[in-house]
Formats: structure tokens, C-alpha cells, sequence
């Protein structure tokens, strides 16, 4: 399956489990930074020069955006983070719902804390109060109210500013 971008346009030769794409870290350089800094530029993340360089600000920027998508916050673009750049959202997440467990869960109750809906512990357990703070929170964006968080529930909590 072929990737489209935000703009919809087709990326030729890529799935969405393969980008083939070069792990990129601080003091990599080239045509693959100039291409990951104008992806972070088009999601208004990076806002220094594009020169081809992963300094500081590069990896300050990848954090951020790893952190609004879910994945590790270590500043590496790997291939799921490559993923999420192409398609400017949370990719690759699992359904989770009451019962789950684990730094996913923490992750989603520090955003429900951050939007006042959550007033429980960001302890990692999906239980009645999560559960309870995310239908809250999926009415008010019109989204349903399952208290799960499908695709569409990581995508819209992915934008919240983080």
C-alpha cells in the first residue's frame, strides 16, 4: 500500500511498512536531514534553517513531534517515525481501552490532564476514571463516546499541543 501525504499526494515506492529510509540522529547530515527538516517545517515544529544538518534544534524538534504521536521521545528518526512525518499523525498504535496497561496509557492520561479531564493518577492503568475522562473528552471533539482509543482517537489526541 502506497503512502499519501497530507496534500494528497502519492509517495511513490513506499508502504506503510517500509520507507527504506535512513536512521537519522543528532550530527547525521545530507539530503535525507533537508527533507526531514521540511517535514518538521510543513507541521510547524521546526523553524531554524534547513541546511542538511541534525543539530539541536532538529532534535528538539523530533522530540516534539515524537511526543504529539505517541512514539519514544529520544529525538531518532527511526522508520515508524519516518511513518508518522509522512502522514503527519500517530501511526502503528494499539486499540486500548479499560484493562490496558502500560507508558501508552501514562502517555494518554497526561494528555486528558493537560486538557482538564483527567483528575486521576497518570499511573499506566486504563481503568473507569480513564475510561470516563476520554468519553468526556471524545464527546466534546465529536468523536463517539466508547471510551476507546481506536485510530481516530490517537489521531485527533495527537493534536493537542503537547
Amino acid at each position: 500500500m502506497e503512502l499519501i501525504s497530507d496534500s494528497g499526494d502519492r509517495i511513490p515506492g513506499t508502504t506503510q511498512s517500509e520507507l527504506n529510509k535512513s536512521e537519522l540522529k543528532l550530527g547525521s547530515y545530507g539530503e535525507a536531514v533537508v527533507e526531514l527538516q521540511n517535514l518538521l517545517v510543513n507541521l510547524g515544529l521546526y523553524t531554524d534553517k534547513i541546511d542538511g544538518i541534525f543539530a539541536k534544534m532538529t532534535q528538539e524538534s523530533v522530540k516534539t513531534f515524537q511526543r504529539q504521536v505517541f512514539l519514544q521521545e529520544d529525538g531518532i528518526v527511526t522508520e515508524e517515525t519516518w511513518q508518522a512525518l509522512y502522514k503527519g499523525r500517530p501511526v502503528n498504535l494499539p486499540e486500548l481501552k479499560q484493562g490496558s496497561r502500560g507508558e501508552l496509557v501514562m502517555k494518554v492520561q497526561r494528555v486528558l490532564k493537560s486538557t482538564q479531564d483527567y483528575v486521576g493518577y497518570v499511573d499506566g492503568e486504563f481503568g473507569p476514571v480513564t475510561e470516563s475522562a476520554l468519553q468526556s473528552w471524545q464527546m466534546r471533539n465529536n468523536l463517539p463516546d466508547t471510551g476507546i482509543i481506536d485510530e481516530v482517537t490517537w489521531r485527533t489526541l495527537s493534536q493537542i499541543p503537547q
